[in-house]
């Protein structure tokens, strides 16, 4: 593998979107714990967690030390958005602690991600695409845009998975989760518009179709999940007035998500078999694993809330087909980091 794989794990080279994999294996640890296997969930969870702090102390030193870098990347529309993913994988470890019935930690980091979420939602929409001279901005679309939607619906998941757990907070938290879900839908329809425009007016390498297009079924998956939690909570007036919308549309983006599949699996098929593109290990697939973490998440969590035991089957069955997705992955960065490591030892 490139050396550049060992390069990318410094801070001054450390890539917008380098939460992913706290996003993918965090998801999947809470669909080992939806599925009774504890053990496995507590050992993912671990995963996560110290990837997450290693990643944020490196984040936190990049910021403080190479700022030129960090104003660069929140420049390029292409990978601007990947910021995100910080307020995501936050999220998805403070979901996966609240589920093991430790809330306090858990509030902690979604009062970290909110914070995160907020202002990455100004800044990097501005920086990357607003405030850029350079047009048209569209053309540099790509899936990426949707972990900004990942970001807003991950706020409403943990608020409402930390609720449970502190009843004195439930308005607070059932206003947090209302409002994050609602953006993130909002958004998720605005990215769609804006990324099936770029595939429709631009031209379109067999490269560009890269892994992060699966988001655009993840932040869908993600929203149906923050709905089926909102729908669990308990009465707030905002909860109250929302609730059987909500519930409604959790099942619609739903089947969105299923039929979306698919698709993916076909543009896949047509990058790397049709057009012959290499499939190696790159960072991006945990942004494949992730949404396959979250369709499978999404139907056991709308099956609970919902009462629909065919969305609660396909949800527990297709866990098996994410663990064995993250697993693959796991080794293939393994590999890819112990051979990046090998080739630069050999090197003068």
């Amino acid at each position: 593998m490139r050396p550049v794989v060992l390069r990318e794990l410094t801070p001054r080279e450390l890539p917008p979107g380098c939460f992913a994999f706290v996003m993918a294996t965090g998801i999947v640890a809470v669909g080992a714990y939806q599925s009774g296997l504890e053990t496995q969930a507590g050992v993912l969870l671990v995963i996560a967690a110290l990837t997450w702090v290693v990643l944020a102390a490196m984040t936190v030193w990049r910021i403080l030390r190479h700022r030129d870098r960090v104003l660069q990347d929140l420049r390029d529309p292409t990978r601007a958005f990947g910021f995100f993913t910080f307020v995501a994988g936050t999220n998805v470890v403070g979901s996966s602690i609240a589920a093991l019935g430790r809330p306090v930690p858990a509030l902690v980091l979604l009062i970290v991600a909110t914070l995160g979420w907020l202002v990455l939602g100004y800044v990097v929409p501005w920086s990357a695409v607003l405030g850029r001279q350079e047009r048209p901005v569209l053309a540099t679309a790509n899936g990426t845009w949707f972990i900004w939607v990942v970001a807003s619906e991950s706020v409403a998941v943990c608020a409402a998975s930390v609720e449970p757990h502190m009843p004195q907070y439930t308005h607070g938290l059932a206003i947090v989760a209302v409002l994050a879900w609602s953006v993130g839908l909002v958004l998720y329809a605005a990215c769609a518009v804006f990324v099936s425009l770029r595939l429709l007016l631009y031209p379109l390498e067999p490269n560009e179709l890269n892994p992060p297009y699966w988001v655009s079924m993840g932040a869908i998956a993600i929203t149906v999940v923050a709905g089926a939690r909102i729908v669990e909570m308990h009465s707030a007036p905002i909860v109250d007035a929302t609730r059987e919308l909500i519930a409604g549309m959790a099942v619609v983006l739903w089947s969105f998500a299923t039929w979306l599949v698919p698709v993916l699996v076909a543009v896949g098929i047509w990058r790397h078999w049709v057009h012959r593109i290499p499939l190696t290990y790159e960072a991006g697939l945990w942004s494949i694993v992730f949404p396959f973490g979250m369709y499978a998440v999404a139907g056991m969590y709308l099956g609970q809330a919902d009462g629909l035991p065919l969305t609660s089957f396909v949800g527990r069955s297709w866990f098996w087909v994410a663990l064995a997705v993250w697993s693959i992955v796991f080794v293939a960065m393994v590999t890819s980091m112990v051979r990046g490591r090998a080739v630069s030892i050999s090197r003068p």
